[in-house]
Order: C-alpha cells, then structure tokens, then sequence
C-alpha cells in the first residue's frame, strides 16, 4: 500500500506538471484542525502569485475529487524561495557548494542540528563540510534541509 506521501505525489505531480511547472517537494504536516499540505513548485522563469494561484485551483480541485487527506487541512502553493528546502539527492547535487542547515531524525554524535557546506553526494548520502569535520548523512535520515541564503 502506498503511503500518504506516494499517494500526493501520484495525484499533484502529473497535475502540476500539466501545467507547465515542476514540483521541487511536497511537505504534509498532521496536525488534526491545523493540518497543512505545501507545495512548492519551479521552472526556469521563476514563479508568481498567478502561477501560485493556478496551481493551487488545479490541485485542490483533485484533491478534493480523490480525497487522500481525511479531515481539514490548509493547502499552500509557494515557490521553494531563497532559503529552498531540499527533498531529494538532486536536489542536494544541485546546490554542491551552498551552505546548508539541516535537522536529523535522529541525534548524530549527540546532535540533530548541523549547518555547513554541501561537497557532494555518495550513493545515498549527503556530503556536508561542518567546519573542519566532514560528515556524510543517508538521506533517509534527514528530516528537514534548507539552503542558507547568501547576500
């Protein structure tokens, strides 16, 4: 059986994509009433309110068709922004060379917290220059990553 995640992504990635963007991740946060669905979408010319607006009409109207979401929920159309969360190993190959603040499932040498620089990918993990140490973290063990921006 899929998992609520594969069943999103199976209904808002084709939806998404029909319109001319590409989802860059889906976050769903369960919180009973307070319950939220994000969507963050991209393409190479940027992303605006009209394009957030469109996206949100589209997906909601499936959303609502499929109901995968039991109970309310709030659902929020954004562009990833300069501080880009990052979902997958590509994501991750891509921003090589970013600072990076990320956030462990569980604690890493007695801490889940960790910013540094991305170096690299290796097979399944992510590579991530913490001052002077390198550390390597399997991407299935990351809850959270999110570019620091630079001025």
């Amino acid at each position: 059986m899929a998992s609520k995640h594969q069943t999103l992504e199976q209904l808002i990635v084709p939806t998404v994509e029909a319109l001319g963007f590409v989802v860059w991740g889906i976050e769903f946060f369960s919180q009973g009433k307070h319950s939220k669905l994000q969507v963050f979408i991209d393409s190479p010319e940027g992303i605006n309110l009209d394009d957030c607006e469109k996206v949100s009409r589209q997906v909601s109207s499936i959303l609502d068709v499929e109901d995968p979401i039991s109970g309310e929920y709030t659902l929020e159309v954004s562009s990833p922004g300069m501080d880009r969360p990052l979902f997958t190993l590509a994501h991750y190959e891509a921003f090589k060379g970013h600072q990076v603040q990320l956030k462990l499932r569980s604690p890493y040498e007695g801490r889940r917290k960790f910013k540094g620089v991305i170096t690299g990918v290796e097979n399944d993990e992510v590579v991530v220059q913490v001052d002077d140490h390198e550390y390597l973290f399997a991407i299935d063990l990351i809850e959270k990553a999110n570019i620091i921006p630079q001025f």
